[in-house]
């Protein structure tokens, strides 16, 4: 642990609120997706690009190692560090389009995914495709210059960067597209420069040199530095900043890139090729990719068995008795469908040459295809999530040159077989000859590390000796450092320590990563997985769910919920009762208390961990009887405790804004703040009790079933809309009986009153069930997380009133209004509305109706706007009163977007389909955001 006197300069560099010793920050953030662990001394979180830069400035000058963290998804354990770690991922997420859609500026902590969603208007795409999209940053793509299944090494991070901005552990300050950016860089850093330049002229005029460096980079390789650069440009500032990609964080800080976009190709056409073996499918993948084929993913024989047992396997694939057989997922790629044809005639041709094990043919049914890379994308899952506790899955990448793809499939399958890794399957970009497989060793048990390492050994002869790189796409990181020698030669491996040494000449930055001298370095500082919770222990730690997370700005998200967790019992374990304190005293509130519980989680994770469910589970475990009995007698008595809420706002609506704000402060300052809501001068005025809706008629004679939210009866709702729309179309509505006792059951469920919540589920259950004819009316709810929350209900209930539920169709309200209201409306063109904001929510997605949340704006409207930064707001029901900060930090790149939309144009209508995250929004934007029916039925009339 460094001494915190050495720590200070940096502490001293950064706003107080930037830095943290904590140990629940400390721990949270030690872990990315690789299985290697160090505990940082400090975390830092810089605000803008001058205080990163003092933090750095500090660190060179009092020698403490620090590392630059953005998305976490590395798998080579670039990502970590035992001194200070600098959190990218929070303060630099710009995105700006250039040259309608050419170029892209991006600084690191955006999310691949956001920039392509972007981009996707101008029908351009970033050209690195890593399947980690879904998480990973900017920042790590060019670290670790990224590839994917499509990229190749043509559309790479290097391939694809017009310019970058970076800094110097001195604080030197460079931006290529400046047209004296070399100057600068001479006049600052005259040493730097002139051994770049030094190293240019030699490898340029050492033909066996050169040779080496072409074969190197003639194939995916993120294995040491980019010594292409020399060869690739002359001038000293631009060999810098490609050195700069693929360096994972060792030579400087990028602080923002330019780059190149692709076009990004909307019509598809996808085919599953299978061989008896991988002597014929290695020979068939130079003729595919002639035939234009931009895909080719490779799955060989244990790939296709775990295939096989996936729900979206082909009839046909499933029928195989798979011995030697390997698979290709071919797809073709075209801008229009004119050329789609065309491409697809040509590809066919190929592919029934080929001398196949069934027959295929070029799918471009959206179904068809899903299925079939659903049986590629799955495999992962699949394996991650059936590997026994305690195990890691380890998910290697090596690649060969072209013509050596046979010889390296068979030599990694009969290693793995040597070895005893019968789970491991293998599969991979066969385009570019590039592989992974996944093993799934015990790395804290001494025999199956001892066979790790001597695998590892074996694996690095076999590609070596085929004339493959140990890493194509992953990054060398701490998994393959002490090998970068062996690949290279001494000549080459001591370029690179000399370039580490003119950039970093104290080595402060990410010591240990790229380049190492120990021989042992890559199993130390091993990664283990303790069992904590079934519903967590197959956690991978990728971090494919933060993005989505509301609160990873402000507290936790669900990987570090799940890491808590497990060091939670590691300290326990380890006899460390002081640490184990310490990190349970802060989960509360860290973990628990600012889960929004919204589970958007689930639907990022590949392994379908819901931990929004495991922290209610935390919640209900720390209510004891008399809690739980509380929560059944407010589920019993519903109507009342709605009425007195109700009055309770009507009260503080009543009174000026001032007061109920201080009272609430004041409250909060002395009582829990998971009992007293924040309330502020937005807080709406009360609705009505829902018994009071006019214009029902009784189940016999209705058409629908409308089970209005209790949040439209405390805070006004579109009930009264969705009746109008109703009428408008001719249809019938009914309401259930005694409905102002009757909730979907979400505030017992979110708040952990398990009791409370069956109580209320088999009250609701009955009363649908006579209300909608025995399930033979749909049951419609006005609030998407409410919809949500009924829909799941079945949960709770058991015997005769679970079968009878299930029977029950529920729709939210979107949806039937888009599938039964829409075609029967006339609106007038001249009644339409100009320009709509929709925000979509959690519900509207784990319903799948966000689609109809759009078309009915679109009915309403005659432009409608989604900001590409939309996500869950984190209101979550009352969440956004007791911890207001969690909507603050969840809302905060939407709401700025939002701003951008409005300024550019005027907005007629802001729009979603929830209360409550209507109220989230509104207080984040300060629009007033409606539900998207109170729209409709005023354009309507």
């Amino acid at each position: 642990m460094i001494a915190a006197a050495t720590l200070d300069p940096l502490r001293e560099a950064v706003a107080a609120d930037s830095w943290s010793t904590r140990l629940v920050d400390r721990t949270a953030a030690a872990h990315d997706a690789s299985h290697y662990l160090l505990t940082p001394a400090a975390v830092v979180t810089p605000r803008d690009l001058r205080e990163l830069t003092g933090a750095l400035v500090a660190a060179h000058r009092a020698r403490v190692p620090v590392t630059f963290r953005s998305g976490g998804t590395s798998l080579s354990g670039q990502a970590g560090t035992d001194g200070v770690l600098v959190d990218t991922r929070h303060a630099f997420t710009g995105v700006e389009v250039l040259d309608g859609g050419a170029r892209v500026r991006c600084e690191p902590g955006a999310v691949l995914r956001r920039v392509n969603a972007l981009l996707a208007r101008y029908g351009r795409r970033l050209g690195p495709d890593p399947a980690s999209e879904i998480a990973c940053t900017i920042g790590g793509v060019v670290a670790n210059n990224s590839s994917g299944m499509t990229s190749s090494f043509t559309a790479t991070a290097y391939r694809t960067l017009r310019s970058m901005r970076f800094v110097l552990p001195s604080g030197t300050t460079v931006d290529t597209a400046e047209p004296d950016a070399t100057a600068r860089l001479a006049a600052a850093e005259p040493d730097l420069v002139a051994g770049l330049v030094a190293i240019r002229d030699r490898l340029r005029g050492d033909a066996r040199l050169r040779r080496i460096v072409e074969h190197q980079f003639s194939m995916k390789n993120t294995m040491g530095y980019g010594l292409n650069a020399f060869l690739d440009h002359d001038d000293p500032a631009e060999i810098l900043a490609h050195l700069m990609v693929g360096s994972e964080g060792t030579l400087g800080y990028v602080a923002s890139v330019v780059l190149d976009t692709v076009p990004a190709l909307p019509h598809v056409a996808t085919a599953l090729a299978v061989f008896d073996g991988i002597d014929e499918a290695a020979a068939a993948v130079p003729g595919l990719l002639e035939a234009g084929a931009v895909a080719v993913e490779l799955m060989d024989p244990p790939a296709l068995r775990v295939a096989q047992g996936l729900a979206a396997a082909p009839e046909a694939m499933r029928a195989i008795a798979v011995e030697r057989h390997t698979a290709l997922l071919v797809e073709a790629q075209a801008a229009t469908e004119a050329e789609l044809l065309e491409a697809s005639a040509r590809l066919s041709t190929t592919i029934g040459a080929l001398p196949l094990s069934m027959p295929t043919a070029l799918a471009t049914d959206a179904a068809a295809r899903a299925a079939m890379w659903a049986v590629r994308k799955g495999l992962y899952a699949a394996v991650a999530a059936a590997r026994p506790a305690g195990t890691t899955n380890l998910l290697e990448d090596i690649a060969f040159p072209a013509d050596r793809l046979r010889a390296g499939v068979a030599g990694l399958g009969a290693l793995l077989e040597r070895y005893g890794y019968d789970e491991a399957v293998t599969f991979g970009h066969a385009r570019d000859a590039n592989l992974h497989f996944m093993i799934t060793p015990r790395l804290d048990d001494r025999r199956e590390l001892a066979t790790y390492e001597a695998f590892t050994e074996d694996l690095v002869e076999l590609v070596l000796g085929e004339g493959g790189t140990l890493k194509a796409e992953h990054g060398t990181g701490r998994m393959m450092s002490p090998y970068v020698r062996r690949q290279y030669g001494d000549e080459l491996y001591e370029v690179m320590r000399e370039v580490k040494r003119l950039c970093d000449p104290h080595g402060i930055l990410a010591p240990g990563v790229v380049i190492d001298d120990d021989p042992h370095a890559h199993v130390a500082h091993l990664k283990t997985f303790p069992t904590v919770d079934a519903a967590v222990d197959t956690c991978v730690e990728c971090g494919y769910c933060e993005p989505a997370c509301p609160s990873r700005r402000t507290t936790t998200t669900p990987r570090q919920r799940i890491v808590l967790m497990r060091e939670i019992g590691r300290a326990r374990a380890e006899g460390r009762a002081d640490d184990a304190a310490q990190l349970e005293r802060d989960f509360g509130y860290e973990a628990v208390q600012t889960c929004a519980a919204d589970s958007l989680c689930v639907r990022s994770c590949p392994v379908s961990i819901d931990t929004g469910a495991v922290m209610k589970r935390q919640r209900a475990a720390g209510h004891g009887r008399l809690a739980q009995r509380g929560g059944v007698v407010a589920a019993e008595r519903w109507q009342q405790v709605e009425g007195l809420a109700r009055l309770g706002l009507g009260v503080a609506d009543a009174l000026p804004d001032a007061v109920p704000a201080v009272a609430s402060r004041l409250a909060r300052r002395v009582l829990p703040t998971e009992v007293v809501p924040e309330v502020g001068p937005d807080l709406p005025a009360p609705g009505r009790p829902r018994s009071q809706l006019t214009g029902v008629v009784g189940p016999d004679t209705a058409d629908v079933v409308l089970l209005p939210s209790c949040t439209g009866a405390l805070f006004g709702g579109p009930a009264s809309s969705l009746l109008a729309l109703a009428r408008a179309a001719g249809l019938a509505v009914a309401l259930p009986e005694q409905v102002d006792a009757l909730c979907c059951g979400t505030p017992w469920s979110s708040k952990g009153f398990t009791d409370g919540h069956r109580a209320m589920g088999a009250r609701v259950a009955d009363a649908l069930w006579r209300a909608s004819r025995g399930g033979e009316l749909p049951v419609v709810m006005d609030a998407a997380s409410c919809t949500h929350g009924l829909e799941g209900l079945g949960a709770v209930l058991d015997g005769e009133t679970a079968q009878r539920f299930a029977q029950v169709p529920v729709l939210d309200a979107v949806t039937w209004v888009r599938r039964h209201v829409l075609h029967r409306l006339e609106v007038p063109a001249e009644r339409l509305l100009g320009r709509v904001v929709v925000h979509p929510t959690c519900g509207t997605e784990h319903l799948g109706a966000t689609a109809d949340l759009v078309a009915v704006a679109q009915a309403a409207a005659r432009e409608v706007v989604v900001p590409t930064a939309w996500g869950c707001c984190g209101f979550a029901g009352d969440r956004g009163m007791l911890h207001p900060e969690l909507t603050a930090g969840a809302t905060r790149d939407e709401a700025r977007e939002v701003a951008a939309i409005a300024a550019a144009g005027p907005v007629d209508a802001y729009v979603s389909a929830n209360r409550t995250c209507e109220m989230g929004m509104s207080r984040a934007t300060e629009h007033d955001y409606r539900h998207v029916l109170d729209v409709l039925a005023e354009v309507v009339g």
